[in-house]
C-alpha cells in the first residue's frame, strides 16, 4: 500500500515498518508541502498500533533532501523554521526508532532531517553538509545544536564555520552515520535494521529513546533519575511480564505494547 501526502511525500508499509519518502523534484528541496507531509506521516505511523518503524528517506539516487526550498523563503522564513524545528522535535520524541536512508545529498534542513532520526545508515553516494553559513544565515532547524552533540564540538564547528560538505566515508569516520552501502543495498538494508528494532518491545524501546533524550548533556546524576523512572514504570507492564517469563520458558516472546 502506497500513499502520497501533500503531492511531495510517499508513504509504503513493509510490515511493521512505515518507509516515508520525500518526493519533491529535482532535488527533493524541504518545502512547506515535504514539512507537512512528513509530520503527517509520522502522526499516523504513531497512531497506529501495528507500526513498529519508521525509515525516512528520498527518491531518486543523487538527492535525499537538498535542503529548504529557498523559493518559499519571503515572509514565511520564521513560520517555515518553526515548523522544521516542531517535525524535528516530533521526531525525536516519537515512539518509534527512526532510520535515515540517506541515498544521495543531504545538505541544510536534509541533514538537520537525518540529526533527527535515530541511525543513519547511507549510501557510499551520500554528502553531507550544512552549506547555510555560505548564504550568510545559520541552520534553522537544529543543525547548530544536535551536530555538536552528535559528532562533537570540535568536528562540528568546523562544519558549521565552512559551510563545506563530507562524504559517507567522513561522515562515517566523525560518527555522523553508522553504516555506509552500495546503492543498490541502502533500502534493504535500512529495513533490516528497522524490522530488527520493529521486533523489540514497542514500550522498553520507547522508553530507552525517552531516557537517553533526557540524559544527554546533563550530569549523570539527572540522566540516572530518568533512567530509574523508566524503568520503575516499564517493570509493571504486560511486555515486562511476557518477556520475563518468554526468557524463564526459553521461547520467543510475544509482544503487545501494553
Amino acid at each position: 500500500m502506497s500513499t502520497v501526502l501533500h503531492q511531495a511525500v510517499r508513504v509504503e508499509r513493509d510490515g511493521a515498518v512505515a518507509i516515508v519518502t520525500i518526493e519533491h523534484p529535482p532535488a527533493n528541496a524541504i518545502s512547506r508541502a515535504v514539512i507537512l507531509g512528513i509530520t503527517e506521516a509520522l502522526a499516523e505511523a504513531e497512531a497506529d498500533e501495528t507500526c513498529r518503524a519508521l525509515i525516512l528517506t528520498g527518491s531518486g539516487p543523487k538527492f535525499f533532501a537538498a535542503g529548504a526550498d529557498i523559493t518559499e523563503f519571503g515572509g514565511a522564513g520564521g513560520e517555515n523554521i518553526a515548523k522544521g524545528q516542531e517535525l524535528t522535535l516530533a521526531m525525536e520524541s516519537s515512539r518509534l526508532p527512526i532510520v535515515a536512508a540517506v541515498n544521495g545529498i543531504a545538505f541544510g534542513g536534509g541533514c538537520e532531517l537525518t540529526l533527527a532520526c535515530d541511525l543513519r545508515i547511507a549510501s557510499s553516494r551520500a554528502r553531507f553538509g550544512q552549506p547555510e553559513i555560505k548564504l550568510g544565515i545559520i541552520p534553522g532547524w537544529g543543525g547548530t545544536q544536535r551536530l555538536p552533540r552528535l559528532i562533537g564540538r570540535r568536528a562540528a564547528t568546523e562544519l558549521l564555520f565552512s559551510g563545506d560538505p563530507v562524504d559517507a566515508a567522513r561522515a562515517l569516520e566523525l560518527g555522523l552515520i553508522s553504516r555506509i552501502v552500495e546503492p543498490e543495498d541502502l533500502v534493504g538494508a535500512a529495513l533490516e535494521t528497522a524490522r530488527r528494532f520493529a521486533a523489540q518491545a514497542p514500550l522498553a524501546l520507547a522508553a530507552t529513546k525517552r531516557a537517553i533524550a533526557a540524559g544527554l548533556d546533563r550530569p549523570l546524576a539527572d540522566g540516572l533519575e530518568a533512567e530509574r523512572r523508566e524503568f520503575v514504570g516499564l517493570f509493571s507492564s504486560e511486555d515486562a511480564r511476557e518477556g520475563i517469563t518468554a526468557f524463564l520458558e526459553k521461547r520467543a516472546p510475544s509482544w503487545t505494547g501494553r
